[in-house]
């Protein structure tokens, strides 16, 4: 039992992280199962520890982790991902959550689809706006965070999933005390 919910929290942080940056979760996914007993990929997943895929992902992270810093290039970039990301989520999360035996394929494609949509969606919103408040020039920061972020994601979801838990849910917890505080806020009359 305790397997299965390591294994799903694994597999909703490792679908987290690709929701901001899809090919370094995919990386760690490959390099841990290619190098190190922590992760072992079931049929067909196991062609991510594929030398040749490795190559690819490490080109496509390249390509991806420079276009993401420039202003044009970055709205393009989100375009793009906005299918790549949820695909990778969802490849991820059934890569990892051991679908043949403790939850539907179906469902765990679904449930990865959503996370990184869901991630990427909140990603390719705020960005835009981080754009054109800053003229451009926190992008390079901004889009370098969220590549160290997608890495500590993953890394916690693999190494420390119950670690990943926790402070999703903390993290969660306090976005919606801001947003309940701002809202309060807003509606308090105006000589209050």
């Amino acid at each position: 039992m305790l397997g299965a919910l390591t294994g799903i929290a694994s597999a909703f942080g490792l679908s987290t992280a690709a929701g901001l940056n899809a090919y370094v979760p995919l990386l760690v996914v490959a390099l841990l199962a290619r190098f190190t007993d922590l992760i072992v990929l079931e049929e067909p997943y196991n062609l991510l520890a594929n030398e040749w895929v490795i190559i690819l992902l490490l080109f496509l992270l390249t390509i991806e982790f420079f276009a993401d810093k420039v202003p044009a290039a970055d709205s393009i970039n989100d375009v793009i991902q906005t299918v790549v990301r949820p695909v990778a989520g969802a490849i991820l999360f059934a890569a990892t959550s051991n679908v043949v035996s403790d939850i539907h394929p179906v469902l765990a494609l679904v449930c990865g689809l959503l996370v990184a949509g869901g991630v990427h969606a909140t990603k390719a919103t705020v960005r835009p706006v981080i754009t054109a408040t800053t003229a451009g020039t926190m992008n390079p920061v901004v889009s370098l965070a969220e590549d160290v972020g997608s890495l500590v994601i993953a890394l916690l979801a693999v190494l420390v999933p119950v670690l990943f838990v926790v402070v999703a849910s903390i993290v969660g917890l306090v976005i919606l005390w801001l947003v309940f505080r701002r809202q309060r806020r807003s509606n308090a009359p105006l000589g209050a």
